[in-house]
């Protein structure tokens, strides 16, 4: 009888047991990921941060889950990168000419006419150079997954065609609140005003600004073609986006947490170049049929753009460091050898 007790008490033990720890395997939640970025949805941007979260989910068996927040819902890049150095927010992805005040080396992407083409730029971006400037980020609260292409930068206003650099005169250009872009288009006569991305379209359409300078699919995906007449093909700048987490955050996650969250970043940033260069060719075929003007700076005006921008690349060269400066050249001028 004794035997037969306690079987039946071990039992229930067991039983109970068995409750609390499926109770407790039910109360523990997927660690949840706010992902905050500045276009819209269906952007390349968007269609990028979706599949960053399926490669995020799938790969962690759904122990860990990304909640995109687009349109600049959590604020302008600047807002979020404060919000990943304290810790209240855990991914976005921005402008790296937003963190040249808070890493002096992102200066070095905003060269103008830096890259000749994209190939350049991915080879320069995910090496060395680009390693070394991303590591500048963790001193400041702030971890580097990959960069993506935002693309090469070109010009829209309301007032006239850009066919020379005389014609930028007095326009008021909506340009990122970073130094070197305000620089540059005051030097090229334009009346550059620094705007967070977020406010934008409505500068345009009261006609706070005149124009504005961005890639071809953002000019598409944002709409601009609604409030701006005519576009210049430019390629002043290429503009890359950087994938950032907060690095307090980071610091907490297991190293297969990260392993997830870098390998996911990895495969998107290909997902995402790719699909920003295939938009890129059919955005500008598109923003002609929604009535833009369109033509291609001269190259002879190009390079009197280059020459007056001299003064801004040597800034930029003190600004980041030498060796840095360098450094890329050097990196720069092998790739063009094909070495």
């Amino acid at each position: 009888m004794k035997t037969l007790r306690r079987t039946v008490l071990a039992t229930a033990a067991a039983l109970m047991l068995g409750t609390v720890g499926s109770a407790f395997a039910q109360d523990i939640k997927p660690r949840l990921i706010r992902f905050g970025y500045g276009l819209a949805e269906q952007s390349n941007q968007g269609r990028a941060v979706k599949m960053f979260a399926e490669q995020v989910e799938k790969a962690s068996g759904g122990k860990m889950r990304v909640r995109a927040i687009g349109a600049a819902a959590l604020g302008p890049d600047t807002q979020m990168q404060q919000a990943l150095i304290g810790g209240a927010q855990e991914m976005m992805v921005g402008s790296t000419a937003t963190l040249v005040g808070i890493t002096k080396e992102m200066a070095l992407w905003d060269t103008p006419f830096l890259f000749n083409n994209a190939k350049e730029a991915d080879a320069v971006l995910d090496g060395p150079v680009g390693q070394k400037v991303m590591d500048k980020l963790q001193d400041k609260g702030l971890v580097g997954l990959v960069y993506w292409e935002n693309g090469f930068r070109n010009l829209t206003n309301t007032k006239r065609p850009v066919t020379r650099v005389e014609d930028l005169e007095g326009i008021k250009l909506r340009v990122m609140q970073n130094p070197v872009y305000l620089d540059s288009f005051k030097l090229m006569g334009a009346n550059a005003i620094p705007l967070p991305f977020s406010e934008l379209f409505t500068a345009l359409e009261t006609k706070t600004v005149d124009g504005q300078e961005n890639p071809f699919n953002t000019i598409l995906s944002s709409k601009f073609f609604e409030v701006q007449k005519y576009l210049t093909v430019t390629n002043h700048v290429y503009s890359p986006w950087i994938v950032l987490v907060s690095k307090k955050w980071w610091d907490g996650l297991s190293k297969d947490e990260q392993k997830v969250l870098l390998d996911a970043a990895r495969a998107s940033r290909e997902f995402e170049r790719r699909d920003t260069r295939e938009e890129a060719g059919r955005a500008l075929a598109e923003l002609k049929t929604k009535g833009m003007q369109i033509n291609e700076l001269p190259p002879a005006e190009v390079a009197r753009m280059r020459d007056k921008l001299t003064r801004v690349n040597a800034m930029i060269a003190t600004n980041v460091g030498m060796e840095l400066w360098q450094e890329t050249q050097t990196t720069l001028t092998r790739l063009r050898s094909g070495k």
